[in-house]
């Protein structure tokens, strides 16, 4: 378990000429993404399997990481999805009882691209002044002004339809709850609800929760029609996070439209971003995104504040969603943007932070509650009964 510092250099090249250098660890080559900043002080395995980080470059604010290894159990897919890992220290010694690799060797394994040594403190300030940008990760490349001129053609987050590399190409049924006396279930081993999840490169730890509020899930492609989702019968259906654009997204937005109305439907992250587009909604892109497990959100309804973890580039227009008749329920206190959002008449039911966590806390995990008696009454919950939810959960 014990690392050997890695001597190769490696330089982090923004578009606008910024330039980092610092050593390799993890893969050899070079790699584009947007560069964005993480400010979680641990949870760097989550991060890395979050499909929602396909084509970035993640800094990690906190300044040691890999201090406890890596394990099969804490991920969210099948396999890390970023393109770079961006840290000012790499642990050379992780500790845990938990742990099967070091991190180095897990990037190594699927070819991520890490580099260390770097102040990750100036680089997140430049991105909070600039904005998030397009950069590139190499060990191939030495002169700076090469790298700088490739960061500067990557192609832009906007309008990049992501969720086609992480989306599956086949429906699949998910078993798995909570097993661990930590996460103590709702259920009791019941399942009486049929819910189909509408997977754009959905998180693990969402499914763990839809089994535990005690529903049988069936995962469909987001490439699936309407009547597709309608023959599964389910009580309802929930759409997922994921990568990119959410307005390139098209034939998840249209799968949508022709669900509307017709079951109960809940939406996280890019979920939400979709169902707002689908009843009429615009989006735009945040200046550098929100990304981290300690973002605070504000219940319009009560004034209650939750501690949330969040992943997101784009944000919903709330101004644009008023005509299809949605009612904002949470919004940002550090930007005032559009958190979550339910429908006066229909049971539609979003957020755009990340209740399941996984990494972050668990202050809104009450949501999951909220979606299963949405299914039982049929209409989505006000901002009062949120609130009532979370202080029993």
């Amino acid at each position: 378990m014990v690392q050997t510092r890695v001597a190769t250099p490696c330089l982090l090249a923004l578009e606008d000429g910024t330039v980092f250098i610092g050593r390799a660890f993890g893969a050899r080559g070079t790699k584009t993404g947007e560069v964005v900043f993480n400010t979680s002080m641990t949870g760097y395995q989550e991060i890395l399997t979050d499909p929602s980080y396909c084509g970035q470059i993640v800094t990690m604010t906190y300044p040691q990481i890999g201090n406890y290894g890596v394990n099969e159990d804490d991920v969210e897919s099948a396999a890390p999805h970023v393109r770079g890992l961006v840290v000012r220290e790499l642990a050379q010694r992780p500790s845990n009882y938990r742990a099967t690799a070091c991190l180095a060797d897990y990037l190594a394994e699927h070819s991520i691209i890490g580099i260390e040594g770097i102040d990750t403190r100036a680089l997140t300030k430049r991105i909070r002044v600039v904005g998030a940008m397009r950069g590139v990760i190499t060990t191939d490349i030495s002169d700076p002004a090469e790298a700088v001129h490739i960061a500067a053609e990557a192609p832009s987050m906007v309008g990049a339809d992501l969720v086609k590399f992480v989306a599956p190409d086949s429906p699949t049924t998910w078993t798995q709850g909570f097993d661990h006396a930590l996460t103590p279930g709702r259920t009791n081993g019941a399942h009486e609800r049929r819910v189909v999840a509408i997977d754009c490169g959905m998180k693990r730890n969402i499914l763990r929760h839809l089994v535990d509020i005690g529903c049988k899930v069936r995962v469909l492609p987001p490439t699936a029609s309407a009547a597709e989702v309608l023959e599964e019968n389910s009580d309802g259906v929930f759409v997922s996070n994921g990568p990119g654009d959410p307005a390139a997204v098209n034939y998840a937005i249209e799968l949508i439209k022709g669900l509307v109305g017709k079951v109960p439907m809940l939406g996280i992250c890019l979920g939400h971003q979709i169902i707002g587009l689908a009843l009429g909604g615009d989006t735009f892109k945040l200046k550098f995104g929100h990304r981290g497990g300690n973002q605070p959100v504000r219940n319009v309804a009560t004034g209650q504040v939750e501690i949330t973890s969040q992943n997101h580039g784009f944000a919903l227009e709330m101004g644009s969603l008023e005509a299809a008749g949605c009612v904002p329920t949470h919004v940002n206190l550090n930007d005032g943007t559009l958190e979550g959002f339910v429908h006066k008449d229909m049971p539609i039911l979003a957020v755009q932070y990340h209740p399941e966590a996984s990494p972050g806390p668990h202050d809104a995990t009450y949501l999951f509650d909220c979606f299963s008696t949405m299914m039982t009454t049929g209409r989505a919950p006000n901002g009062e009964e949120m609130a009532v939810a979370a202080a029993i959960s």
